[in-house]
């Protein structure tokens, strides 16, 4: 299907699309990237009402505009592009707010005029800047129907001084770039929703101009020493402060918030390594890592960006304006038990509910600049979005353009996103200049396009390696307010760094991950501390048993789960290693547990007692059990422990979960047993027999509740790891011992 559409000065467009294999996609995209100027963009994530999964890529475009303060360089990157700047000549100085400082048949350089002061700030996004000529240019196809023709590329941080100035205390470089694009004339889009994959070709002319040239060979083709591969030997990684220095310097930001300069400020640290690898290699291990609503790849010839941003910065659709704040973070746990702490922690964490709220005032606070009053809408408050490593609360927000405005004006206004500058935002962004190491080049901008149609599309640029030459580069940031605290906040652009430092590590490009290690249990894949050990684990008609045998196998042991019934006797003639006494309803007694003990015991078989097997313990060597006032079934308890083998790497307070109605009378325990671990009401959580080999606890180690930092799995393996030393060196098994 055809379209043509004609603007005002004469200026045709011709619009071509064919279906390509859906199968297939654009993948290629990513690989000619490393050699090929040109971008894509990609949602890895579906989130109803805010995104949906797509590829949008293109190579060789004719079109390029880079930009270092006012002065903005159109140049032709083919011969395509060559006829095509003579079209948009006309366009760029339609307005008089720029002179042309040089021209060829290949470029233009002009730079752009300062506007007058006094102007209202409701007017601050129509004063001149350097997108007056690209605004130009996307007003004069004003009524276009087409979602995708526009320009593509990276928005520096350091456009916001044009659009509010400020004094610059960080030194720029002359190569410096504040914004770099492209306009491609052949896109190719994926909708994975509807599974359909379409090649668009454009094509410009005027009465006196035909881009009728089908040759897209660059004029300056790039060097393929990009995809070299990764890293011949492992490297060190850097960072711009120190762990103590970026420590310090929040707590020197609490001097400004405490006297009212500020009530909120991000500020950033740099991390670089030297890396050798491709740009496609590293967006493919970012993409399966982290997948995110805007991935992206740009290809800029000189240095190239590669990221998996999770936060939108502005999105229009004709006079709709959205925009998506994140503040609030949090590490993941290792195991879905975990998370859901961690989320509940984050939800109700004060500080961060303070700083999303900040956050998203400012938000619509910019949006208030240029929508229609009583537009700006909070739509979600404090949605939870999950990431590779950590934890995110978002808000959504929306407003409607006021008439004459376009995405353009939605940009400026929220130059940059709060979430990474801070409030108020001027004195913010002035104090990120005094206080950060150096300028934040492309970090706290944005990536995405700018449509022929009017609509923005843009994500923030975090989560994003910037590579500059062998160099990789990661910045992250952390949002601070008064009760901040300088090693925290440290740690959690460790955490925001995750995924970069997971990539580099499996790239053999960094000597080890520096973030803090994730927890998980004690390689029990791997680790084989049961190999050879026989475990018998009767069941006491218990809903959990299963579960209990599997951690023990997961020790490597051979395990056999009997129900009470069995004749102790025939389990004797099993020859076990260990007895396990599943949890149960009831009483010991119902079962028989105190007897199957002492029987155990009078055989010299080492024992270990989960819940019941506890009670039944106790009660088999004299001691007594009460009933608490109310039960604790599926809740958990913190419990202090003594340091005992079994407990060898498991904090103390540590949590685990409860199902239990009964426990042991401390003041009645008989004095054979040693009292290991207690809870925060000093109930017996765990016991030992001081002459004989038996341990026992009194909470479920095979509870999700007993999750977090792998403390059921470590308790088993304690106890599995401690029997096979015995067992190896053929030693009676004793208190001193196990």
């Amino acid at each position: 299907m055809n379209y043509i559409f004609k603007t005002p000065r004469g200026i045709q467009v011709e619009r071509h699309q064919r279906a390509i294999d859906f199968r297939q996609g654009i993948a290629f995209i990513i690989d000619e990237l490393d050699h090929r100027r040109g971008m894509i963009l990609s949602s890895g994530v579906e989130e109803p009402n805010r995104y949906t999964r797509w590829d949008i890529g293109f190579i060789d475009p004719p079109i390029e505009a880079v930009a270092c303060d006012r002065r903005l360089r159109l140049e032709a990157l083919n011969r395509r592009g060559q006829e095509l700047l003579s079209i948009l000549k006309t366009l760029v100085f339609s307005r008089g707010d720029s002179d042309l400082i040089e021209e060829s048949p290949f470029h233009l350089l002009l730079e752009v005029k300062k506007g007058e002061t006094g102007f209202a700030e409701e007017e601050r996004s129509r004063q001149p800047t350097v997108f007056s000529p690209l605004r130009h240019i996307i007003e004069e196809f004003a009524g276009l129907e087409d979602r995708f023709l526009g320009f593509y590329g990276a928005f520096g941080y350091d456009l916001i001084f044009q659009f509010d100035p400020i004094e610059y205390h960080q030194d720029r470089s002359s190569k410096s770039k504040d914004l770099h694009l492209y306009l491609p004339d052949q896109i190719y889009v994926v909708d994975r929703r509807k599974e359909i994959a379409i090649q668009y070709d454009y094509l410009f002319s005027t009465d006196q101009i035909t881009v009728k040239h089908e040759d897209r060979s660059p004029f300056r083709p790039l060097s393929r020493r990009l995809a070299s591969g990764h890293s011949s030997s492992p490297q060190p990684l850097l960072s711009d402060f120190t762990d103590e220095e970026f420590a310090a310097v929040v707590e020197e930001t609490r001097k400004y918030m405490l006297v009212g300069d500020i009530f909120e400020i991000v500020l950033h640290r740099k991390f670089s390594v030297d890396f050798g690898g491709s740009p496609s290699m590293l967006y493919r291990r970012l993409h399966e890592l982290n997948p995110s609503p805007y991935e992206f790849v740009c290809q800029f010839g000189d240095e190239q960006l590669v990221g998996t941003s999770p936060e939108m910065f502005v999105r229009t659709e004709r006079d709709r304006v959205e925009s998506c704040p994140i503040s609030g973070t949090v590490r993941r746990g290792a195991n879905p038990m975990e998370d859901a702490d961690k989320i509940k922690a984050l939800y109700n964490s004060e500080k961060d509910e303070v700083e999303l709220t900040m956050c998203t005032d400012v938000d619509r606070n910019d949006k208030s600049r240029i929508c229609l009053p009583g537009t700006v809408r909070l739509l979600s408050r404090r949605l939870i979005e999950r990431y590779a490593g950590l934890f995110h609360t978002v808000d959504h927000v929306e407003g409607k353009l006021r008439e004459g405005l376009s995405g353009i004006d939605a940009l400026l206004s929220h130059m940059w996103a709060v979430t990474l500058t801070g409030a108020p935002k001027r004195r913010a962004v002035q104090l990120i200049e005094k206080l950060e190491r150096e300028a934040r080049g492309w970090y706290g901008g944005a990536v995405g396009a700018l449509l022929f149609n009017g609509d923005v599309n843009t994500g923030i640029t975090i989560r994003t390696v910037h590579l500059e030459g062998k160099l990789a580069h990661y910045r992250v940031g952390a949002t601070l307010v008064y009760d901040s605290k300088g090693q925290e906040e440290e740690a959690e652009t460790r955490t925001k760094s995750t995924a970069f430092f997971n990539v580099l590590t499996q790239l053999g490009s960094l000597e080890m991950s520096v973030s803090a290690a994730k927890v998980g249990h004690p390689s029990m894949a791997t680790s084989k501390q049961g190999a050879g050990l026989r475990i018998i684990l009767i069941d006491y008609e218990d809903s959990f048993v299963h579960t209990l045998a599997d951690y023990f196998r997961q020790t490597g042991a051979h395990v056999t789960t009997y129900r009470h019934t069995k004749a102790l006797e025939d389990l004797i003639h099993l020859a076990p290693n260990l007895i396990v006494h599943s949890p149960g309803p009831g009483r010991p007694v119902d079962f028989s547990v105190p007897h199957a003990i002492r029987y155990f015991a009078g055989h010299h078989i080492p024992q270990f007692g989960i819940c019941l097997g506890l009670q039944g313990t106790v009660e088999a060597f004299g001691g007594e059990l009460s009933v608490f006032a109310e039960p604790r079934h599926g809740k958990a308890w913190q419990v202090w422990h003594s340091g005992s083998d079994m407990f060898d790497g498991v904090p103390s307070p540590c949590r685990v979960g409860a199902y239990h109605s009964l426990y042991a009378i401390r003041e009645k325990l008989p004095g054979c047993l040693e009292v290991l671990a207690e809870n925060e009401g000093g109930v017996v959580m765990a016991v030992r027999h001081r002459e004989l080999p038996i341990k026992a606890v009194q909470f479920h180690p095979e509870s999700i509740l007993s999750m977090e930092g792998s403390v059921g799995h470590r308790i088993v393996t304690n106890v599995v790891s401690t029997l096979q030393k015995q067992v190896s060196k053929g030693s009676e098994m004793v208190n001193d011992h196990w």
